[in-house]
């Protein structure tokens, strides 16, 4: 059975003493047993404070982003091995924002997913359609294409730690949703793309849900049968939110 995995991408939010506060106060309220595996995506200046405020917990922390390079002359840019060194576990790759408003395209994504797996940090693969190309019956071929690209250097010994996002663009901080027929059609068409590209291993990765999940819509969510959790924009920036989507969507 896949654990769910609820990861709160907090963007380009919060301060150092918010993050700190907010993990610490998670951290304490997150019970060792709980059944969905919980993760913060701090902005980078805020890793280490949050790093620090999760000692001891179970609660995993996680990278927004990532250079796929080791080292070299990137300004602004993080390598693998220094998320590693504050303890990330997870990091997101190939969100929307970075695809959109950083021109990312599915061949440098693949790179920082077998990157990351090189440097023992799971990947947070997010894949998704804008309203455009739902409205035109491409959604499928849109995942098909972005999926098949950004997986092409992904070393399958290892495949197992990945984590896959569907985020329909259409519905990121719009307020829309799919519904959860939408987001499970979707997650279903994925789910046999990964078992195209990967066999077997297919059954065991995570595929999470993410496009304006709120404390009201995560329990339909994901109740479907191939949404493994959800990756939580907006409504992760307030603590009481955040645990009630954890809470709502993975009992």
């Amino acid at each position: 059975m896949r654990r769910p995995i609820v990861a709160a991408n907090w963007k380009m939010h919060k301060t150092r003493a918010d993050a700190a506060h907010f993990a610490s106060e998670l951290a304490s309220r997150i019970k060792p047993d709980e059944r969905a595996e919980v993760v913060l995506a701090p902005p980078y200046p805020l890793l280490h404070a949050v790093s620090n405020a999760l000692t001891a917990s179970s609660v995993a922390l996680a990278a927004q982003n990532v250079h796929p390079e080791p080292q070299g002359a990137f300004t602004g840019e993080v390598s693998v091995a220094m998320l590693a060194e504050l303890g990330c576990r997870y990091t997101i790759v190939g969100h929307s924002e970075r695809r959109a408003l950083f021109a990312e395209t599915d061949a440098f994504i693949a790179r920082k997913v077998a990157a990351l797996q090189r440097g023992g940090i799971a990947p947070i693969l997010c894949v998704g359609e804008t309203l455009a190309e739902r409205e035109s019956g491409r959604t499928e071929e849109v995942l098909a294409h972005q999926l098949t690209g950004s997986l092409a250097e992904l070393d399958r010994r290892s495949a197992v730690s990945l984590v896959l996002a569907y985020e329909p663009v259409w519905a990121i901080g719009t307020g829309k949703t799919a519904t959860p027929a939408m987001a499970q059609d979707a997650h279903a068409f994925l789910r046999r793309e990964l078992e195209r590209l990967l066999g077997g291993v297919s059954a065991q990765i995570r595929i999470q849900y993410g496009g304006s999940v709120k404390p009201d819509n995560a329990a339909a969510l994901l109740a479907q049968p191939d949404i493994d959790g959800a990756l939580v924009g907006g409504a992760s920036l307030d603590l009481e939110s955040f645990l009630a989507i954890i809470r709502n969507g993975a009992n």
